[in-house]
């Protein structure tokens, strides 16, 4: 049976000549921050969200900044810095989707950025949540699940049903660590 290759017309390339977009790269083990620190003095933007893990041993508890995904970096580049980042000591390719070469949004960016507490979350002033709006959450250990408002606890706290991995969590979240995905019809 032959193998039938996709049509270059057909695969999708998120690189541009003009503007800088972020996409993941996939790293050996452990090397991650040595990649990021090689990259910027190419002169190359790249980004690995940290975390701080403390480790307890039978004398002394070890503290040690790891990365929050092992073997990935960001980098924010052009087309023409693609082979640079390749040609990088300890990298092994753009993460890719089939073989397509898909940019990562600005806003999933700012999301790790917030996971592990570089930047605080930006509440928007004048949205008013209402029973029934389907709201993510956007701070805190449950980043990035949604779910339905089922009513307000005070000024800035709300009850959050989520609907995950087939159960029905009811959680006491705070206003900054919502948003609004859609409005209840």
């Amino acid at each position: 049976m032959k193998h039938k290759e996709t049509p270059i017309s057909t695969l999708i390339n998120h690189l541009s000549d003009k503007e800088e977009k972020w996409f993941a790269v996939y790293t050996k083990y452990k090397c991650e921050k040595y990649i990021v620190d090689q990259l910027a003095r190419e002169g190359i933007s790249a980004y690995v969200p940290l975390i701080t893990k403390k480790k307890k041993y039978a004398s002394r508890v070890k503290t040690n900044v790891v990365p929050l995904i092992n073997s990935y970096i960001f980098v924010h580049i052009k087309k023409g810095d693609y082979v640079k980042v390749l040609q990088s000591e300890y990298v092994i390719n753009f993460v890719k989707q089939r073989k397509n070469i898909i940019s990562i949004p600005d806003e999933e960016i700012n999301l790790l950025r917030m996971i592990v507490g570089e930047i605080e979350s930006v509440v928007a002033e004048g949205i008013m949540y209402e029973t029934g709006d389907e709201v993510e959450i956007i701070g805190g250990n449950l980043t990035g699940i949604k779910g339905k408002l089922v009513r307000k606890e005070g000024k800035n706290s709300f009850i959050v049903e989520l609907a995950t991995i087939g159960l029905q969590l009811t959680m006491t979240i705070d206003k900054s660590n919502l948003r609004m995905l859609r409005k209840r019809a």
